[in-house]
């Protein structure tokens, strides 16, 4: 059984940065996507940012692009997101999923994943 357990969340104003962390365990991670969605009050989830595990390989949204960036630390099985110029759109509920499904690149549709945490709250104040 994977667990995902996120953190980092909080409240930040408009132009400020947080890091998010979402460390995993229960099982070895080689050669899945670990994604990023988040969805905000009364929107569907989104899409944020994916990383194949131990290749480096990543995948943004368009509306975070050039502003958020995701990364591994293979030796602490954590993934992050660190998220720069944060604009208040940036507020939702942050999760962190896994998709157990080798691919070439990384999976960008949330369907394929089938573990998530619980989610972190970022919010950004204008």
């Amino acid at each position: 059984q994977v667990q995902l357990v996120e953190s980092g969340g909080g409240l930040v104003q408009a132009g400020g940065s947080l890091r998010l962390s979402c460390a995993a365990s229960g099982r070895t991670l080689s050669g899945y996507s670990m994604g990023w969605f988040r969805q905000a009050p009364g929107k569907e989830r989104e899409f944020v940012a994916a990383i194949r595990w131990g290749a480096s390989i990543t995948y943004y949204g368009d509306s975070v692009k050039g502003r958020f960036t995701i990364s591994t630390d293979n030796a602490k099985n954590t993934v992050y997101l660190q998220m720069n110029s944060l604009k208040p759109e940036d507020t939702a509920v942050y999760c962190c999923a896994l998709a157990t499904v080798r691919s070439m690149g990384v999976l960008i549709n949330q369907y394929a994943y089938n573990d998530w945490g619980q989610g972190t709250q970022v919010t950004v104040s204008s």
